[in-house]
């Protein structure tokens, strides 16, 4: 059995119904929305963040969810395919999963009308059934994964990027997210227990494991659909990267940083730069801080009890960091 499919097994049904909710929670009276949302659920991804929801609420509650883990597992898809909508237009990005963004194919007004409309239904499903704690929790993220793209932005423009910084970027634009999933799972069936928080730790740390593989994945570890040095190109100071410019001499650091700024687009160049980072242990170095997260992330899952949905949980941690692509 696939990885993707053993972590889904104890939630299948959940899921399937999940699925059904989801679309529902898409339908708009303007047809052209319809078209465009139904060819999003068609290329949806593996819906590991539902799956988090869903694998944290069970867990905590005997096996059971209730209508708030559908509500919250709906509102944090409905937020995440709407970030992915105007991550294309801010990225120029023509394809996603293999396919055609939307902005290729309908244009940047419509695809950023769309994930306005996305992010607003999100908003809506929390506000109709006045789970205001769920809608508190997404807002935080939102907010968040704003502000962590722009700092990101910013820094790309310096290029004065510490590895604490990075973490504050990653922990903003991607954990926070996966972070939600979790506080959100624990929040549907325990509001107000300190679940809560600890589950929004553990999803945090996951994020943070999360990003760090996809930035090694810039360093042509695997075939992941992007070509390799796409991040270098962009000028984003990925972890391997910071490391190899935090161990070099000031001749290798001022060869690092022109490469970075004013020949980000030379193929040959990008090549020598990923050739170094990999030279000076930066992609040893970004492992090993991204099996650090992985460890603290399953740290917090030993006081409970081995079930399922523990061991779903468990498997998804590690797959975020096994992953090929």
């Amino acid at each position: 059995m696939k990885i993707a499919a053993q972590i889904r097994e104890p939630i299948e049904k959940e899921m399937e119904l999940f699925e059904e909710k989801f679309r529902q929670s898409m339908s708009s009276k303007v047809s052209l929305f319809n078209r465009i949302t139904f060819y999003i659920v068609n290329r949806k991804g593996k819906q590991m963040r539902p799956m988090f929801v869903f694998l944290t609420a069970k867990m905590l509650n005997d096996g059971k969810v209730n209508d708030r883990t559908y509500t919250g597992a709906s509102i944090i898809e409905l937020i995440h395919t709407a970030s992915l909508v105007h991550d294309d237009v801010v990225d120029e990005s023509d394809k996603r999963r293999g396919f055609f963004s939307i902005n290729a194919l309908w244009k940047n007004k419509i695809a950023v009308l769309v994930g306005d409309f996305l992010f607003s239904k999100g908003l809506l499903v929390a506000l109709e059934q006045k789970d205001y704690d769920l809608l508190h929790i997404i807002s935080n993220a939102v907010k968040q994964m704003s502000e962590g793209e722009l700092l990101q932005i910013e820094k790309a423009r310096l290029l004065d990027i510490t590895e604490e910084v990075y973490y504050d970027i990653i922990r903003q634009k991607t954990a926070t997210l996966i972070a939600a999933c979790c506080s959100m799972g624990a929040c549907a069936v325990k509001p107000g227990s300190k679940e809560v928080e600890t589950f929004r730790r553990f999803g945090e740390l996951c994020g943070m494991a999360f990003q760090i593989k996809d930035d090694l994945f810039d360093y042509g570890e695997e075939r992941i659909g992007k070509p390799t040095g796409i991040d270098i190109k962009e000028q984003k100071m990925t972890l391997p990267l910071i490391y190899a410019l935090n161990n070099s001499d000031s001749n290798r650091k001022r060869w690092l940083i022109n490469s970075i700024k004013n020949h980000n687009k030379n193929k040959k160049r990008v090549k020598e730069v990923i050739a170094y980072v990999k030279e000076m242990g930066g992609l040893d170095y970004a492992v090993s801080k991204m099996l650090q997260f992985k460890d603290e992330a399953l740290e917090l899952l030993n006081d409970y009890p081995n079930t399922p949905y523990k061991e779903s949980l468990v498997l998804m941690v590690n797959y975020v960091v096994d992953r090929k692509k």
